[in-house]
């Protein structure tokens, strides 16, 4: 073979990734942990993997930073076959933590403590997926734990590696743009609209809207007519009074009621051709989040039975901290909210000749 060939163990550069497993445990004067091997690997295949959600993420912002995203072309597209290989890869890690499952708590402790500070906590790589995708600082639990440097926090170069990342759009905020840029509601194309309810309303002057709201409330059952002055806040940050502060937040995260208005709108007439592709960009998002959960609850369930309440290697509280990040941790959680205020679809109001024109094609 001529060795200016490719071949496999060189391409991949074998000898680099397969010395790289050094147990501490089995250096001079320690008793080896034959477990340690194993955490060793998963860890190390977790971060090749957030390597490549990293790269699929700056791919797919660097479409969303453009001043339009033409349907026509295949950019939409492209977003959407990255964000599925991201939730593709987010499934096949929570699939691994079965494999970490298969050591014993005893196991772990014979070269726990050989850890210290080190933890998960700062895997660099980790915390750039929350930020790129949009986990705000102000919306993690225990926000204090992420800004430190001492022993179990992040090395001053990794520390402003996170800052630089945070002052740079996220994906939720390019998201947000994009999604306030869709001109389906403009009120130009509305304006042959035959309105259902001939009640005014005084949350908005839009038909469209103006005809939802009322369908929507109508839906509602006795023990949901709260729900009106939940969709008032969501869709057009009206809030009658009735909404404490803490529960606005609760309500509606960081998109703006123009972007959910647009989100809710594809997705109630997401069977028409041009609204495809975007309803299933806010479906599979929403899905990245479901599947961050289930790898904070995983983790969680598998801290717990390694080290019940003892405090992490990291310095923080261990399963306290993970229970909490767990519930509070969402990115997309004000898309998936939308369903609250979904009708039925034999309801949806008939939409305009010249919204039409717009959404639809003849083959």
């Amino acid at each position: 073979m001529a060795t200016n060939q490719p071949y496999y163990h060189n391409y991949l550069q074998l000898d680099k990734i397969l010395s790289s497993q050094q147990p501490t445990s089995f250096e001079k004067g320690n008793e080896p942990a034959h477990d340690e091997m194993l955490f060793i690997i998963i860890h190390q295949a977790y971060e090749l993997w957030f390597k490549q959600i990293l790269f699929e993420i700056d791919s797919i912002t660097a479409i969303f930073r453009k001043e339009t995203i033409n349907d026509n072309t295949e950019d939409a597209g492209i977003i959407l076959q990255r964000i599925k290989r991201i939730n593709t890869i987010l499934n096949l890690l929570n699939q691994q933590v079965r494999i970490l499952d298969t050591m014993t708590p005893l196991d772990f402790l014979s070269f726990r403590n050989l850890l210290v500070p080190a933890s998960g906590f700062q895997s660099l790589q980790f915390r750039m997926i929350e930020v790129k995708l949009g986990l705000k600082m102000q919306q993690r639990h225990r926000s204090d734990y992420y800004k430190r440097t001492n022993n179990g926090g992040f090395t001053m170069t990794d520390y402003s590696i996170i800052n630089e990342a945070e002052a740079t759009p996220s994906l939720a905020e390019l998201l947000n743009k994009w999604l306030e840029r869709m001109p389906y509601l403009k009120p130009d194309l509305w304006k042959t609209y035959r309105p259902i309810s001939l009640t005014p309303s005084s949350i908005t002057e839009h038909p469209f809207w103006n005809d939802y709201r009322h369908l929507y409330v109508t839906s509602l059952n006795i023990h949901e007519k709260n729900k009106s002055t939940d969709f008032d806040f969501v869709l057009f940050n009206q809030n009658n009074g009735n909404l404490t502060e803490e529960e606005c937040k609760a309500l509606r995260h960081q998109f703006t009621a123009s972007a959910l208005q647009s989100a809710l709108f594809m997705i109630l007439y997401r069977n028409y051709p041009l609204f495809q592709t975007s309803f299933q960009i806010i479906d599979a998002l929403i899905e990245t989040d479901h599947l961050l959960s289930t790898w904070r609850h995983q983790h969680l369930t598998m801290v717990r039975r390694m080290i019940g309440m003892r405090v992490g290697t990291g310095n923080t509280s261990g399963a306290g901290y993970l229970e909490g990040a767990a519930q509070q941790h969402f990115i997309f959680k004000d898309l998936a909210g939308l369903s609250t205020f979904l009708i039925e679809r034999k309801k949806l109001p008939a939409l305009p000749e010249a919204v039409l024109q717009h959404i639809t094609y003849t083959l």
